[in-house]
């Protein structure tokens, strides 16, 4: 499988990217290095990656921007923050990159924990992190059969939409991902 992982030079897309390059061929994307450079808060920029990477057969995001701090003391530009890069360049990755995925492709989006376990100081990327799930279960409507979308939280499980079949189900096991997490937390 060709797959487009953004983010791959942070800690959660290097393990992933070490994880899926045994048996895939992986384009590394960062806004600052790898295969293509592209900022998921920039649709141009995304309407660009996806020119030069079709076909690809998945989309996997580990990328995306948010603030933490105290709901009284967080700036409105924080909260555009998480809205423009990790909610909206999520939400414009499926968007963009549907009209140059193979038929049996598939969106792997990341969320949080925190949608579901907010903690104080969470409040700012809580509601993006909500917004990335609630998007994948109203966005897989709209994909052709076949196409999945998926949201995986940080605890390490995923889930895919297929309204097809009208399911959610888990996808996928930690195991492999953390091991590739914990290797690349201990060399970093």
């Amino acid at each position: 499988m060709k797959i487009i992982l953004v983010g791959a030079s942070g800690t959660i897309g290097n393990a992933v990217g070490q994880a899926l390059s045994e048996r895939h061929e992986i384009l590394r994307v960062g806004r600052s290095g790898g295969d293509i450079r592209a900022d998921i808060a920039d649709p141009d920029a995304l309407r660009a990656m996806f020119r030069t990477a079709a076909p690809y057969d998945a989309v996997v995001c580990a990328a995306g921007l948010a603030a933490f701090g105290e709901l009284d003391r967080l700036t409105d530009e924080e909260f555009q923050l998480g809205l423009s890069s990790k909610l909206m360049g999520q939400v414009n990755l499926v968007r963009l990159g549907l009209s140059g995925i193979t038929d049996a492709g598939s969106f792997t989006l990341t969320s949080g924990v925190l949608s579901q376990e907010p903690i104080p100081g969470s409040s700012a990327i809580s509601m993006v992190n909500a917004g990335v799930e609630a998007f994948v279960r109203a966005a897989a409507w709209r994909c052709r059969a076949g196409c999945a979308s998926t949201w995986c939280r940080r605890r390490g499980f995923a889930k895919r939409s297929r309204p097809w079949d009208g399911t959610h189900r888990r996808v996928c096991r930690p195991r492999p991902l953390r091991r590739h997490m914990w290797t690349a937390w201990k060399a970093g």
